[in-house]
């Protein structure tokens, strides 16, 4: 008997992290590589976020609180829900987590039972099947696809549902793709959802203030109220507030839920960091015209780079509403041969065979859940973007 519990077999490790490590690692050894694979902003965290956690230490705040967050980060995150998605939410239905992805899990595994189906629109944030998997649940998969602009139909939600559905994990704007969900187009998915009222929602709302041109962001509680006391709202400080490292995620639903989170947590990490938490306060209820100046600067990212990966020969790049990725097709480079030889079958091939030839390091649209696409994120430096784009136009040119 193995030491490696069986439920482990199926779970495969992050391959965003697996890719950035590797990126990492190339680099060490003296290789030019420019890594496009994290998605983490590249701007520092907010001043007055970082003098309210120096504060905090200076006053002592750095014992434990309690498992699931203090009081007072609690009541600023109701504030922000109130405040930005017009949600009425007490204190008693907020949790506080390490990161947003603890308060994916625990909220999973707070909930599912062996059996029970999780459905999840393709593309997804890599660990979201992992997380149903590690949960005892079943993810059940429903491709969006480009020329959907990466929006799940209504229809095909129908279709997904079943009477073992317990969740749907929505996910707007989108980790991979930056697709962003109209009001019209969430209303669409809430009306399916209205219809099969044993159906939760797990909205991850963490690009929420990422979002350029005119493109207005909502939450499906927000469109749609008759679905409040069936959905978790998921949010938290890494992207928008640059607190990647900072690591707090919070939610917000029904209070029978979040009892259950808290027992999860109180039995596995306990509170999240006391002055993380505090500094997230300032955050929440700090100045916010930063966010409007870093977004210039990722729409400006995200333009140069939809440009000019159209211009790569085989190469199709869909622009995003929101979060600081492209999610650009190779179905046009599928089938032809590097210049050693190699023929690229799939996506993954494309991906190992640009960082081989060219050092550019991206994710492969398998670990997605939708091929063939590969995934870059534009959080980092212009310059290295155009080079890295520059470099991608050269790999292009040369299969044959």
């Amino acid at each position: 008997m193995g030491i490696i519990a069986n439920r482990l077999s199926a779970i495969k490790p992050s391959q965003t992290i697996a890719i950035s490590a590797k990126a990492r690692a190339l680099a060490a050894e003296g290789k030019d590589i420019i890594g496009l694979s994290a998605g983490e902003p590249d701007f520092d965290t907010p001043d007055h976020v970082i003098e309210a956690a120096i504060a905090a230490m200076r006053a002592g705040e750095t014992r434990y609180t309690d498992p699931d967050g203090t009081p007072e980060l609690k009541a600023a995150v109701a504030r922000k829900f109130k405040r930005d998605n017009n949600l009425d939410y007490a204190p008693s239905q907020v949790s506080i987590a390490t990161g947003g992805k603890q308060i994916l899990y625990n909220a999973l595994m707070a909930s599912l039972d062996e059996g029970d189906e999780v459905v999840i629109p393709a593309p997804y944030w890599v660990s979201y099947p992992d997380m149903v998997l590690l949960a005892g649940g079943t993810p059940v998969i429903v491709p969006c696809s480009q020329e959907n602009r990466f929006i799940l139909q209504p229809a095909d939600l129908e279709a997904a549902i079943t009477p073992k559905t317990k969740w749907i994990i929505f996910n707007s704007p989108s980790n991979p793709t930056g697709a962003g969900y109209t009001h019209d187009d969430l209303k669409r998915i809430t009306d399916v959802l209205m219809r099969h009222p044993h159906v939760w929602v797990m909205t991850d709302d963490m690009y929420e203030h990422l979002v350029y041109d005119d493109f207005k962001f909502c939450t499906p509680a927000e469109v749609e109220p008759g679905l409040y006391d069936r959905t978790l709202t998921v949010n938290g400080m890494s992207k928008a507030f640059c607190m990647t490292g900072w690591r707090i995620g919070y939610a917000a639903g029904p209070e029978s839920l979040i009892k259950g989170m808290r027992t999860i947590q109180s039995q596995s990490t306990s509170n999240p960091n006391s002055i993380a938490q505090a500094a997230s306060i300032a955050a929440l209820d700090g100045p916010m015209e930063f966010l409007a100046a870093n977004n210039e600067v990722f729409k400006a990212r995200r333009d140069l780079v939809v440009s000019m990966l159209n211009q790569a020969p085989g190469i199709n790049c869909h622009t995003p509403e929101g979060a600081f990725y492209v999610y650009p097709s190779v179905a046009g480079c599928i089938g032809k041969s590097t210049p050693s030889g190699k023929v690229i079958e799939n996506d993954e091939d494309f991906v190992s065979e640009l960082l081989g030839a060219e050092g550019v390091a991206a994710v492969h649209g398998a670990a997605f859940g939708l091929e063939p696409h590969f995934r870059i994120s534009y959080a980092t430096a212009t310059e290295l973007l155009e080079d890295a784009c520059a470099r991608i136009q050269s790999f292009c040119a040369s299969l044959r």
